[in-house]
């Protein structure tokens, strides 16, 4: 499973003093590029070819807060979905190993506005997860 380390900067937090909730999708959005990145599939590349990976739903639960430079970790895992849609399983936890946000974001792969199959590069990233898991 993928693990991306990341500490709360203080203008993430609100005037209660915890993690502005809308800045939790920040996080999940970092984490998932990243986990992308780490397994060769460029996402920049893509999208200069007209492929999209589009966000299509989110679900986030959120179990506790996080607070000014609290350090914390997000964990990615790939679920396939078909040839044309993947959901990322995320979780973040705080350093002690806390869950703080569970989620689920579904993804689908669109070239000019229409669902296609997924690149070459997400593709066997997908079959890579079906077979991990």
């Amino acid at each position: 499973m993928f693990k991306l380390e990341m500490a709360v900067r203080d203008y993430e937090c609100d005037l209660q003093g915890v993690v502005n909730n809308a800045v939790y999708q920040n996080y999940l959005e970092h984490a998932r590029h990243e986990f992308l990145l780490a397994n060769q599939v460029d996402f920049a590349a893509l999208a200069a070819q007209g492929i999209d990976l589009m966000v299509i739903r989110a679900e986030v639960d959120y179990k506790a807060s996080l607070r000014p430079h609290d350090r914390f970790y997000v964990t990615v895992e790939m679920v396939p979905q078909g040839r044309v849609k993947v959901v990322f399983v995320q979780n973040v936890y705080k350093e002690d190993g806390t869950l703080m946000v569970a989620a689920k974001t579904y993804g689908a792969t669109v070239q000019n506005g229409r669902p296609v199959r997924m690149a070459p590069e997400l593709l066997a990233l997908a079959s890579q997860a079906t077979e991990a898991g």
